[in-house]
């Protein structure tokens, strides 16, 4: 027999009992559908997750903290000299924050929400690529970078005791004043740093520096980017000001190298750590949260694999029911030549044809299932946040990829095929006599 009329005479016999493979095919079709369903919710909680870390970090940026044969002593750029030939290396250098109150003052407008000041090697920063909005990066000791949200900052005395009172009575519906409108690109201010002196004096040192850059806007809606960025030429000046003691934490110094493509983080970050250096990547990162994942989806697969084994008892009953009404035709089969492996074959692709027919349906079911909760899970919880203030939770809850949908397919190919065995190989052991025998 060939393998055409093979396929002829399994649909023939599908279609007398419409009714009960479609019901063996629609149980198969739901277990596919809620496998690649619920195991997509970690494939699209992993996707979020790593999309969110790779916009909050530099992806070519790797921190350098300590090294094992020096725990007490702080990395220096001079101790990373090696690395400087790297060819995938663009720039290593150092950076000093400072964390004592920072004032800035642009005419009659005063800005105190300036977070951090960061000195730093703006020629390094440049090859780093450092990203700017507009401007330039600082190229003399009175220029600065200020961050996006810089020039905003700077308030009225009107708007700054207005918006303070706002605070006293509802901190929830104080409303930041719109301040400066300005292009603060340009501008000259006056940055004002102040030193907690003995018996609760103040020092305070003013230095009147020009804004060259203006940062790029940061990758989340409710961040806001304040903070300046001054030259290394500036740090003598100011920790001479400053004159904090290490653990004061009031000056902080860190290293970074950054590599020429993300392509190339993991193969520097093990090259340092194989000298010793204790590190921080992007890509150290991904793999802590890449092995949670995995785990998680593992997880999820099994407890859809469940359905799908639920449903295999469906198959398994409609392929025992098909082998028992067709007694007589096996019979008939093996009287005219027929041989147990064609028939064997036949029954197994008959239970392959429900699996695979309830696979597709279930995947196109699980596509249209995962689109609609990334669309409407994401507007419930808008709606319900905080009272429904309209914060927009752009996560993705489910993701299908190509790998997640062939999976389920092979399990629920697989399973249905192997429900079918049993029955394939009992209707190899019919007897033909017995078969021939029988009245329908």
């Amino acid at each position: 027999m060939k393998f055409k009329d093979q396929l002829r005479f399994i649909r023939r016999n599908m279609k007398k009992n419409r009714l009960r493979v479609f019901m063996t095919i629609l149980a198969t079709t739901v277990a596919c559908a809620f496998l690649i369903v619920l195991a997509s919710v970690g494939f699209g909680l992993q996707k979020s997750m790593t999309e969110e870390l790779m916009k909050d970090q530099i992806v070519t940026k790797i921190d350098v903290f300590g090294k094992d044969d020096q725990p007490d002593k702080p990395v220096q750029k001079k101790d990373l000299k090696e690395f400087e030939s790297h060819e995938h290396v663009t720039a290593i250098f150092e950076r000093t924050e400072v964390h004592v109150p920072i004032e800035a003052k642009f005419g009659k407008r005063i800005n105190t929400q300036v977070p951090l000041l960061t000195i730093t090697d703006m020629a390094g920063e440049e090859k780093a690529n450092l990203e700017l909005d507009r401007g330039r990066v600082a190229k003399s000791p009175n220029e600065i970078v200020v961050g996006y949200h810089f020039g905003k900052m700077f308030w009225t005395k009107k708007e700054t005791e207005k918006y303070e009172k706002q605070v006293s009575k509802n901190v929830e519906e104080a409303k930041q004043p719109k301040g400066y409108k300005g292009d603060i690109l340009g501008k000259t201010i006056e940055l004002k740093v102040t030193k907690e002196g003995e018996k609760g004096k103040k020092k305070v040192k003013t230095y009147d520096l020009k804004v060259v850059g203006v940062a790029k806007k940061p990758s989340y809606d409710w961040a806001t980017d304040s903070n300046v960025f001054v030259s290394n030429e500036m740090e003598k000046d100011i920790n001479g000001f400053l004159k904090a003691d290490k653990d004061s934490g009031e000056i902080l110094k860190s290293l970074a190298v950054y590599a020429d493509s993300g392509d190339h983080v993991g193969d520097i970050t093990k090259d340092l750590e194989d000298k010793g250096y204790h590190v921080d990547s992007i890509t150290k990162k991904l793999e802590g949260i890449n092995v949670f994942f995995t785990a998680f989806k593992i997880g999820l697969i099994f407890v859809g694999v469940i359905a799908v084994l639920i449903s295999a008892i469906g198959i398994f009953n409609t392929m025992t029911m098909a082998v028992t009404e067709r007694t007589q035709e096996i019979g008939i089969m093996k009287a005219i030549g027929a041989s147990p492996n064609i028939i064997r074959k036949m029954f197994l692709l008959e239970s392959a044809y429900i699996g695979v027919i309830g696979s597709v349906f279930g995947i196109i079911i699980s596509y249209g299932v995962s689109f609609l909760v990334n669309k409407l899970v994401p507007v419930i919880l808008s709606s319900v946040s905080e009272g429904g203030n309209g914060q927009v939770f752009n996560i993705t809850f489910s993701h299908i990829p190509v790998s997640l949908v062939l999976i389920a397919t092979v399990i629920s190919a697989g399973v249905a095929i192997l429900s079918g065995l049993n029955p394939a190989v009992k209707a190899t052991k019919t007897n033909v006599l017995t078969a021939l025998r029988r009245e329908l």
